[in-house]
């Protein structure tokens, strides 16, 4: 039996199975990992250009940035390992989506319960007002772009500096405790708070799955079956793998 077979295998005997991913799941969307080295921080300091204090003490030098990393994610379409989990949920197998990427890839493939860890690229929001802006709606020919109150706007995503919206924390946490089965895409997750999910889910006994081209901390210490191989290749194998099962063994579909 290979590692398809066997992750197959498993998910389809979870009662309730989530998903955490990472940069590495949209690579293959045309989306750099931000620390790669043709990632956004290879060109601007992090500490500079991504720290809540930068955005608040100089937020038209941000908005540079911010532009760029726009251009990106606004290009970017699904690939096949977004298609998969939305599959996986379609069938009943998977219950929830934790993401730490703000690129919205997940719904756009058609997943419906997503958790945005940190949030997201789809809008903008006042410092001051909280007013909440669609970011189609909003003109860039002015930066930084400014609410009708006449304070700049941010994007809805955490930036260093910012703690986790209490609101995705809560839900990522419950549905970390509840799960029996975490499959972790695309992340090493060793960067606190996201960290502490799959150390949640191992410590209340959940099988850890990994797919990831490179071994990570995860690797060695917890997880159960690491497939190394990128998300657009192993994860539409295992759905494969899924449908070559006999039905007998489908009791979540």
């Amino acid at each position: 039996m290979n590692d398809y077979q066997k992750m197959a295998d498993l998910l389809l005997q979870s009662r309730y199975a989530v998903a955490l991913t990472g940069a590495g799941i949209s690579v293959e969307s045309g989306i750099p990992d931000f620390r790669s080295e043709k990632g956004l921080w290879s060109k601007y300091d992090p500490m500079e250009y991504g720290h809540i204090d930068s955005f608040r003490s100089n937020p038209a030098k941000v908005w540079k940035m911010l532009l760029e990393m726009d251009s990106v994610l606004m290009k970017a379409v699904p690939n096949s390992a977004h298609y998969a989990l939305a599959d996986l949920e379609r069938r009943g197998i998977l219950k929830a989506i934790v993401t730490q990427n703000v690129d919205s890839l997940h719904q756009k493939a058609g997943s419906l319960n997503v958790i945005e860890f940190h949030g997201n690229n789809r809008s903008l929001r006042c410092g001051r007002c909280s007013r909440k802006y669609a970011r189609e709606s909003v003109s860039f020919e002015k930066i930084p772009p400014l609410c009708a109150c006449g304070y700049p706007l941010r994007p809805e995503f955490v930036f260093f500096g910012e703690e986790i919206p209490p609101d995705a924390y809560q839900k990522a946490m419950t549905s970390v405790q509840r799960c029996d089965l975490m499959l972790v895409v695309g992340t090493s997750a060793t960067v606190a708070p996201a960290s502490y999910l799959p150390r949640t889910a191992k410590s209340r006994g959940a099988i850890l799955l990994e797919v990831n081209p490179a071994a990570t901390e995860l690797s060695h210490r917890m997880s159960d079956l690491h497939i190394a191989e990128s998300a657009g290749k192993a994860l539409p194998a295992i759905v494969a793998a899924l449908d070559a099962s006999s039905p007998k063994q489908r009791k979540n579909v």
